[in-house]
């Protein structure tokens, strides 16, 4: 591809399918370092298997000794994207206490926890960039049955504007991305699970497809682009933005 984000060190959370993989893939296209982390061996072997720039990490982010080590043994990173995540499906009325917590849990404090552990090298090493995956399903706008997920990735931008205003004299740049439904492992799985109540897989995406404003779903690549347009010195003037990358969802 290019080699926008030669030189730089690059670690990647959930990178072993979906939107984490497709960004840990195209960052090491890109000419970056990348440390692709996940809980699952096997997924991760396969984002290994697709670039030699791509070295992999077994990394639970709900584990506050795990990351802090992680971030011992890694050393300094000029780019650190926080994309572990989980969708909790109903409404307050459908969402108990362990439901919520568990939504804090890996949606934000597992990036309070990785971003603490990576910043003060990243920070002696002169600066980097910092990407957050949020939603469109946030602050931004409301999505029936997306109770938990939607305070959680709203509460993201807050974070990433947090983090982005308390070192902006320092050479780090914080981000997030908002994504609207995207094709990914996830989404596939969701849609199968409604294909057994609307009769069918094909009817199941046809409903998930009527939804977007554009007539389509989005792609994983399609989110990599910015994650990786946001790694890059491109960026360099852009700090504290929650950008949509949803088709129009959220218009």
């Amino acid at each position: 591809m290019g080699e926008r984000l030669a030189g730089k060190r690059a670690i990647v959370t959930a990178a072993g399918q979906g939107i984490g993989l497709a960004i840990a893939k195209m960052f090491a296209a890109e000419g970056a370092t990348v440390i692709a982390t996940d809980i699952n061996q096997d997924t991760l072997d396969t984002a290994a298997a697709s670039s030699d720039n791509i070295e992999t990490r077994i990394l639970d982010v709900l584990d506050s000794d795990a990351v802090n080590s992680a971030a011992q043994d890694v050393g300094a990173v000029d780019i650190l994207a926080n994309v572990a995540g989980f969708v909790h499906h109903g409404s307050i009325l459908d969402c108990d206490e362990e439901a919520w917590d568990f939504s804090f849990d890996l949606n934000i404090k597992s990036m309070h926890r990785v971003t603490r552990a990576f910043l003060p090298a990243m920070l002696e090493n002169g600066g980097g960039s910092i990407i957050n995956l949020s939603s469109g399903a946030s602050s931004l706008k409301g999505a029936p049955n997306r109770y938990a997920y939607g305070t959680t990735k709203a509460a993201v931008i807050g974070l990433t504007k947090a983090i982005a205003i308390d070192f902006i004299r320092q050479g780090v740049r914080c981000n997030a991305i908002c994504p609207g439904t995207i094709l990914s492992p996830s989404l596939e799985q969701r849609i199968a699970e409604l294909g057994k109540e609307v009769g069918g897989v094909d009817k199941a995406m046809e409903m998930f497809v009527e939804r977007q404003p554009m007539g389509r779903l989005g792609t994983v690549d399609e989110i990599a682009s910015v994650a990786t347009y946001l790694a890059s010195d491109d960026s360099a003037f852009t700090t504290g933005a929650a950008i949509p990358v949803d088709g129009g969802w959220t218009l």
